[in-house]
């Protein structure tokens, strides 16, 4: 990496939009090792309410163990605290809005606790809509409807990256504030069902959102031939969509879960034990040579600068428009 390169990477806010690892102290010592100010943490796919708390109880517990390594993120000044701490924030996340079972009021408990971001389904129907991989996506649900509203009243941002096509889109429509789809790839560039469509992410970007690119090979046509530059070209046809303002990173690191094994088996059926959902389980899927690890996060930046983006358009997609959008919707109306 040059001078110039490292710089620049050095002096950014670089934020993951969503990571999916078996969270321990070797993972965070990968995170400093990246340079990275912060990671949306969203390990949890099918949890019910106990298991979802039990889920912040693990972190509160992660915290303490590694506090000269991580710090919680509660707050976007938080995220400026571990820029200049020089520790990588954790944001807890959710790709399931299923801890909140059907009740409403725990939307507001579980911000409290430091749950910043919710997906609002993961692959199948919940109380509040439908997945991508669910048989018939029927839409958002008069509950799920109640839901945003209260996701937006209380600062919760919301997450459509395994949401179904038509939920999402209903999704960003009801929404008041913007959403995000945290960990994607286009459709347009390889025809599968876990991309999405150059009109979510036009309507998404319409609303202030922001999309972050995935590094989930079977969402790649080259697959697990695929390098960073292939990477970097579903991220430059989803810029010349959107514009750089909308365009961000979220890798789906899933550091530490082999595969096959069993959390990979949990998280393919369906509420963790049903139907099985997708092969992914027992594929063989690596990330973008080049870009293959945590540890290689850096390497986006002289690959960008090499296609000749700017510096702005490269912070932007690093971690402002991350920011941006925290700022607009972490905040709890009064």
């Amino acid at each position: 990496m040059t001078h110039d390169a490292q710089t620049l990477y050095r002096n950014s806010l670089v934020i993951d939009g969503l990571q999916t690892c078996a969270w321990s102290r070797p993972v965070f010592e990968e995170m400093r090792a990246a340079g990275l100010t912060m990671v949306n943490a969203a390990s949890l796919l099918w949890e019910n309410f106990s298991e979802g708390m039990a889920y912040i109880r693990t972190w509160e517990q992660l915290f303490a163990d590694n506090a000269d390594l991580i710090m919680p993120i509660r707050t976007v000044d938080d995220i400026e605290t571990a820029k200049h701490t020089g520790r990588t924030g954790i944001s807890i996340g959710w790709q399931n809005t299923s801890p909140l079972e059907d009740r409403l009021d725990y939307i507001r408990l579980f911000k409290l606790l430091g749950v910043n971001i919710m997906q609002l389904t993961y692959n199948t129907q919940n109380y509040s809509g439908a997945g991508y991989l669910e048989l018939r996506d029927s839409g958002l649900t008069g509950f799920g409807r109640e839901v945003i509203a209260e996701m937006n009243r209380q600062g919760v941002l919301c997450d459509l990256s395994h949401v179904g096509d038509l939920t999402a889109a209903e999704v960003i429509e009801h929404s008041r504030k913007p959403v995000c789809i945290s960990h994607v790839l286009p459709r347009a560039l390889h025809d599968v069902k876990r991309n999405k469509p150059d009109d979510l992410f036009k309507a998404c970007a319409a609303t202030g959102g922001v999309i972050g690119l995935s590094l989930f090979a079977p969402g790649l046509k080259a697959g697990n031939d695929a390098t960073i530059e292939d990477y970097l070209d579903a991220m430059a046809y989803v810029l010349d969509i959107v514009g750089e303002n909308h365009v961000a990173i979220g890798t789906d690191f899933s550091t530490g879960h082999p595969r096959p094994g069993p959390w990979q088996v949990w998280a393919n059926r369906d509420k963790g034990y049903a139907r099985q959902l997708t092969n992914f389980a027992q594929t063989v899927i690596r990330k973008p040579l080049g870009i293959a690890t945590i540890t290689e996060t850096p390497n986006l930046v002289p690959a960008m600068l090499r296609r000749g983006w700017s510096e702005t358009r490269i912070t932007k997609i690093l971690g402002e428009n991350w920011l941006r959008v925290f700022r607009a919707t972490w905040s709890a109306e009064t």
